[in-house]
């Protein structure tokens, strides 16, 4: 599991203060963890900065990710982007808050649909080049852009991408269709966000909780995936603490060991505002679903995968394709 420290910093009225910042940080290190994740966009820097307090001492034992795209002054369209300007200007910045003379992972944060591709993958050869970064990820990017980007990097000889991050958990699965497909096609490992589908996951909600709420707590939690809660989404709930009733786990824990037991996935970005969260989503650790148990949650949460993908699979098409060959497809 990565650690992500989005919640590093107190600036947006939510998150965790320095000691206890400090506390989450330490344990996660202690217990054999190694992967940092931050932005610089993260509470204004505080995050970024928190890191390198933390990291000091024992940097060449971490690896620390980092992202570039958000703007960082409101009001000032150069203060973000995709751009040259704006990742050097970025890498630079970063690099002073983390206090290091390199980043382990820089991402594109997120696509901004206007710089051209070309002016990004050179930028980010530069700064590997010059050895201010060691290796590069896309995130929040529609599958065919990062396709694109990775084969023009591969045909002229530029720093591949080696990472790629997307919302994905047991609510979220549409990154199934083509992202964690061409992920895997092309050399990247998938990093989820929000595994836990900002805390619906947690355990703190179920069916009736939230079925037929009408209060502002209520349409709040409701509305945290953006979209209204649905039988599906019911379903996956039932599902996930049925689950949880027989392995003794918690639902959080479900989450997450679905998580890591799915194909192509490097490794789940947990975030944590108190030690008692951060310990309870490490205990995914200690534990395997059930085979029988694992095609349970992926049923009721499998996406509809629309064209070309379910009409390929369509055995009628597949005979037609393979003349009537038993063959296995990803």
């Amino acid at each position: 599991m990565a650690l992500g420290t989005m919640t590093f910093g107190t600036e947006w009225g939510w998150g965790a203060a320095e000691p206890d910042a400090r506390d989450i940080f330490d344990t996660y290190v202690d217990r054999g963890g190694n992967f940092i994740d931050t932005a610089n966009f993260y509470t204004g820097g505080t995050s970024e900065q928190m890191v390198g307090a933390f990291a000091a001492g024992r940097r060449d034992t971490l690896v620390i990710a980092t992202k570039y795209t958000l703007p960082m002054r409101a009001g000032d369209p150069n203060s973000g982007g995709n751009s040259r300007r704006a990742i050097v200007r970025a890498v630079e910045d970063s690099l002073g808050r983390l206090g290091t003379d390199y980043i382990d992972l820089l991402y594109l944060h997120a696509w901004d649909f206007t710089t051209p591709v070309e002016e990004i993958l050179r930028a980010m050869d530069d700064l590997v080049a010059a050895g201010k970064v060691v290796y590069l990820g896309l995130s929040d990017i529609p599958a065919w852009q990062a396709a694109r980007m990775q084969a023009i990097a591969d045909l002229r000889g530029w720093s591949p991408m080696i990472a790629l991050q997307l919302e994905y958990n047991l609510i979220e699965r549409s990154g199934d269709r083509d992202l964690i497909p061409m992920a895997r096609e092309m050399g990247m490992g998938v990093l989820p966000w929000s595994p836990l589908a900002s805390g619906l996951l947690s355990g703190k909600y179920s069916r009736k909780d939230l079925e037929g709420r009408t209060d502002v707590q209520g349409r709040a939690a409701m509305a945290r995936q953006g979209s209204p809660m649905d039988d599906r989404t019911f379903g996956i709930l039932d599902v996930q603490a049925d689950i949880a009733a027989e392995t003794g786990q918690s639902p959080a824990a479900v989450a997450l060991a679905f998580l890591l037991s799915q194909s192509g996935i490097a490794a789940p970005i947990v975030g944590a505002r108190t030690l008692e969260q951060l310990e309870g989503h490490l205990a995914a650790l200690d534990f395997e679903l059930e085979p029988a148990q694992l095609s349970r949650l992926e049923d009721a949460g499998a996406p509809d995968l629309g064209f070309p993908h379910s009409y390929l699979k369509r055995p009628e098409i597949r005979q037609n394709i393979y003349g009537g060959l038993s063959i296995q497809t990803r």
